[in-house]
């Protein structure tokens, strides 16, 4: 039965109690067009994946990318992450890439809703874009590369401990970023796309093309 059918009987009983809707921060962006990035480190897109080791222990992988140039600026391994350790790893990309992008697109996660990365976020004017519930292809772009880590790394890897994990991501990024061709860059890899950022394609053609 859907909502139709079911709010005349909600609504001869008397009841009164609405739905709550979603409390957003001030760093959300508000659900507009999306504007395409023009350069490098303009928007990034980060999310969330899973796995185990050897022993059974299971472990989660920040991922980062830039939307522009498709790098991986980030594959981080932890047993757990809490929303306070977000802004913490994202503090450290930026610093690494001389600073913060201008919007970051997220799901609904805990970890990215927390009060820690929108206070965060808020001071470094970085606006948080949030998927819709139950779109993924919101964040097509990071979705499509976490396909790419799960078939290319996790999936082909049997994991000894955590030292493995991270080690065996930071090959494998560095790969990526630096040797792997990418179709939506034209069969560059992403860094070598980035050093000719000057001379990119049609921006519609890569917002249309997020493999």
């Amino acid at each position: 039965m859907n909502a139709k059918r079911i709010y005349p009987l909600y609504r001869d009983e008397g009841l009164s109690l609405r739905r709550r809707r979603p409390r957003r921060r001030r760093s959300t962006a508000r659900r507009l067009q999306r504007e395409l990035p023009r350069r490098p480190d303009e928007q990034w897109a980060m999310d969330f994946m899973h796995d185990s080791v050897a022993s059974g222990a299971a472990f989660r992988v920040m991922t980062l990318i830039d939307i522009f140039s498709r790098e991986c600026l980030a594959t981080i391994a932890q047993r757990s992450f809490t929303g306070a350790a977000v802004p913490v790893n994202l503090a450290k990309v930026g610093r690494q890439r001389g600073g913060l992008p201008n919007k970051i697109r997220v799901d609904n996660g805990t970890e990215f809703t927390s009060k820690a990365l929108d206070h965060r976020a808020y001071w470094n004017q970085v606006e948080l874009d949030f998927s819709r519930p139950g779109k993924p292809a919101d964040n097509a772009f990071i979705e499509a590369f976490n396909g790419n880590l799960r078939r290319e790394c996790l999936s082909q890897h049997w994991f000894v401990d955590f030292e493995d994990v991270q080690s065996t991501l930071g090959r494998w990024t560095f790969a990526c970023n630096n040797s792997r061709p990418h179709g939506a860059l034209g069969q560059r890899p992403p860094a070598l796309y980035r050093a000719g950022a000057s001379k990119t394609q049609d921006r519609s053609q890569i917002e249309n093309s997020p493999i």
